[in-house]
């Protein structure tokens, strides 16, 4: 299978160019965006307020042609709030859809809700579907979650549990942008930018959800071969093994990095998974996966530092 002359994914490179009509920046994180909306994945995005992350969602949403809707996550936001309830309407009772029936779900400041809260989305994740009153109700198609949080205020904030966590694919870094980013970013704001009306700002429609999922068809028929399948398998293996790490890859970990690699050798343009697209999703695919020792934490390692550590140390095949 050869990608390159694909119709979908020349959309989709198209994506990129629409999104940084409004986005100044940022293509590490559009990339592995358009990375798991390939692979059906669901992303975390940490990053400080201010940097883009809702602008971001709502460019690839308008570029993609989806609807998006955004929750404002609170320690007082209730799981009907998100999933929908019961209402008595003219005399009988009908179901009122919550925000999560849409195409796009910006789940905001998703760890400052309860736990109670924060696990009503993960049938949704999981399953693209909820259940309510006994009743279970299919979600669009696509149905994508991105999530965000704050890396650096903990106060009144409830840490995801580890069940939520292995629902993302990726878990990506928003970083403040460079000099001249910044200058560029001050110049489209003095310029008129309207950056909550990405439509406004020239964003056009280059796909839909016919082209994506004509597009995931696609990054599902990317080859790989068995020693790449093995590498991936050494990889998660040696973070199990890891004296740095008290908690290692699962196998859905393993899956996780097989689906992340494929789509991200499709984009790039390839028919087939080598060990550079497995490198290159390691980090965002299983930073969210592993647990550090809290001693090491206090020193300042972090997650990537111990990944690094293993990426270097497993034979490439």
């Amino acid at each position: 299978m050869t990608d390159l002359d694909s119709e979908h994914r020349n959309q989709f490179l198209a994506i990129q160019g629409e999104v940084g009509k409004v986005v100044v920046g940022q293509s590490g994180v559009l990339s592995g965006l358009l990375c798991a909306l390939l692979a059906e994945g669901h992303v975390l995005l940490e990053g400080v307020p201010g940097v883009a992350k809702t602008l971001l969602v709502k460019a690839l949403a308008a570029s993609l042609q989806l609807d998006a809707a955004r929750v404002q996550f609170t320690p007082d936001l209730m799981p009907s709030d998100v999933l929908g309830q019961m209402v008595f309407d003219q005399g009988d009772f009908r179901f009122r859809q919550g925000p999560v029936f849409t195409n796009l779900l910006l789940a905001d400041e998703i760890n400052r809700t309860p736990p109670k809260t924060q696990a009503a989305l993960l049938e949704a994740m999981e399953e693209h579907q909820v259940s309510t009153d006994g009743t279970a109700r299919l979600l669009p198609d696509p149905f994508v979650v991105i999530a965000t949080q704050n890396p650096v205020e903990y106060e009144g904030t409830y840490p995801l549990p580890e069940a939520q966590l292995d629902r993302f694919l990726f878990k990506l870094l928003v970083d403040y942008p460079s000099n001249d980013e910044e200058i560029e970013v001050l110049r489209r704001h003095h310029g008129g930018l309207d950056p909550h009306d990405p439509l406004g700002a020239g964003v056009t429609p280059v796909a839909n959800a016919a082209t994506l999922t004509a597009a995931r068809t696609e990054a599902a028929q990317v080859g790989v071969e068995e020693p790449v399948l093995a590498y991936i398998v050494a990889l998660v293996r040696a973070t199990r093994e890891s004296p740095s790490l008290e908690l290692g890859v699962s196998p859905r970990g393993a899956a996780a990095l097989l689906k992340a690699a494929k789509a991200w050798a499709w984009l790039s343009g390839r028919g087939f998974v080598t060990p550079d697209e497995v490198k290159a999703m390691a980090r965002p695919t299983l930073r969210h996966r592993v647990m550090l020792r809290p001693e090491l934490e206090i020193e300042g390692m972090t997650a990537d530092h111990v990944l690094d550590g293993i990426l270097a140390q497993v034979a490439v095949p």
